[in-house]
């Protein structure tokens, strides 16, 4: 579920101080950046084997955000040029979700925006291609520098604007040990 309502970032102070992460989604990999705490420079950190069973590539990112005590993670939202939904624009949007969620729940209270990824892969691989990267070397690392493109938006979106980028993700109730229904985080 994707909240419009605006968070607690939205003050006239702007956005809170602190590292903020990258996520690239895509069906084989997860590329992953992390910003300074200034939110100044976004650099690569890794890229992860997508696991849609038992979720280790989202418990690493949980991990990446605890020890880095992230207050964002922003997450590429791939919709195609025209701005509609596609298949990878619903996957993302999932991951997204439980994404929150293991944040939540390991007790991280980083948020998790979703942002226009428009053409950061396709600036990727330009950038790897203009750095003289051969196509079998780019595999390696165009994730993370999809992240990295993902993040530097929403870092230069966050400036323009004086508040975090993009959309809020919601994290989900889910039942409690005692049957009742958790309440919802937003």
């Amino acid at each position: 579920m994707i909240d419009t309502r605006h968070t607690a970032s939205d003050a006239s102070t702007g956005p809170e101080r602190g590292v903020r992460l990258g996520v690239d989604v895509g069906k084989a990999r997860v590329g992953l950046a992390a910003s300074d705490p200034d939110g100044i420079l976004a650099t690569p950190v890794t890229t992860l084997t997508r696991d849609p069973r038992k979720g280790f590539d989202r418990r690493i990112i949980v991990r990446e955000a605890l020890g880095r005590e992230a207050v964002v993670v922003y997450v590429g939202h791939p919709v195609n040029m025209q701005g509609r939904s596609t298949a990878s624009t619903e996957d993302a949007v999932l991951y997204a979700e439980a994404l929150a969620t293991d944040l939540h729940e390991a007790g991280s209270t980083a948020r998790v925006q979703l942002v226009d990824e428009r053409l950061s892969t396709v600036t990727a691989h330009r950038q790897l291609h203009e750095s003289g990267r051969g196509s079998r070397n780019r595999r390696e690392v165009i994730d993370q520098v999809a992240a990295v493109q993902i993040l530097e938006q929403a870092l230069n979106m966050q400036q323009s604007l004086q508040r975090d980028a993009g959309r809020p993700v919601v994290v989900r109730a889910v039942e409690g040990e005692d049957g009742t229904r958790g309440r919802s985080d937003s």
